[in-house]
């Protein structure tokens, strides 16, 4: 007599909400382990980031009509990104003439030369776009003393406006906020979320650092306000190419720039202003 394994129809699986978060962990944990190890770590965290950033990218400019040359979008997106560090020395002007003759004069003998010019341009924006915010975060944690606690409180303010706008906006939000790019966003969010960047600057930078509180409240304005903007940004390129995530490499979160959005442009508002003002 034999006898059939019942199909392990109550099977344990992990819910939507569970795998986000142990991949959040994940990721998280494996960021701070490389920048604990120190200003080669950073690096590696950029050339990682960066990369998938770059990678996604090139994937979306590809369905957005255009696709990015990959051999002009990596190299000139990793050199933006240690252009004022690492690559210092190397002039940005001799690099963007090369790229503007180079690469515009590459499609004359390349296959598609009707499409030249917009693949052209699409490998430039792209680079820049992925970049020169990492350029920003590294002059930002280079920067003497307190270069890191500006780095740090700079994305802890963007995380904590992600996080007040999501929460005011799904439980009170009632006014669409640039509906025609991102329907679910609402002003009372991003109100709320703008708020929350000034909250974490006022608080962290005037009482760790001691910087003016004046300074502190524009510096989260700036934070809030930008963080919002890079949203859409990277909304409008998903909603150009009708994909709801620009890839599926982190479990329960989409892509590296789903995560990233938000805080690529705020490093580069900080940094002009702390220098303006001689903060740092």
């Amino acid at each position: 007599m034999t006898t059939r394994n019942a199909p392990l129809t109550g099977s344990w699986k992990p819910s939507p909400l569970m795998v986000r978060i142990l991949s959040a962990f994940v990721v998280l944990g494996l960021v701070i382990g490389l920048v604990l190890v120190g200003i080669y770590g950073v690096y590696l965290v950029v050339l990682i980031l960066g990369g998938l950033a770059l990678y996604e990218f090139n994937d979306l400019s590809d369905r957005m009509g255009s696709r990015a040359p990959a051999w002009l979008l990596f190299p000139l997106g990793a050199f933006f990104a240690f252009s004022g560090t690492v690559l210092k020395q190397v002039d940005v002007t001799l690099v963007l003439a090369l790229a503007l003759v180079g690469g515009l004069g590459a499609f004359l003998f390349l296959p598609g030369q009707r499409q030249g010019l917009s693949r052209w341009a699409m490998g430039m924006s792209g680079a820049l776009y992925v970049g020169m915010p990492f350029n920003f975060y590294l002059l930002l944690y280079t920067s003497k003393p307190n270069g890191l606690v500006w780095t740090l409180f700079t994305i802890f303010a963007v995380v904590v406006s992600d996080a007040a706008a999501l929460l005011v906006g799904s439980r009170i939000g009632r006014h669409p906020f640039f509906e025609a790019i991102s329907p679910k966003k609402t002003l009372e969010g991003a109100i709320a979320g703008v708020i929350g960047a000034m909250l974490v600057m006022l608080v962290g930078i005037s009482g760790v650092i001691g910087v003016n509180p004046l300074h502190s409240v524009v510096l989260g304005f700036l934070v809030g306000t930008s963080a919002i903007v890079g949203d859409l940004v990277e909304s409008q390129m998903k909603r150009l190419a009708e994909v709801k995530d620009s890839s599926h490499l982190i479990p329960g979160h989409g892509g590296v720039l789903d995560r990233l959005d938000s805080i690529l442009f705020p490093p580069i508002l900080v940094y002009l202003y702390v220098t303006v003002f001689h903060l740092l």
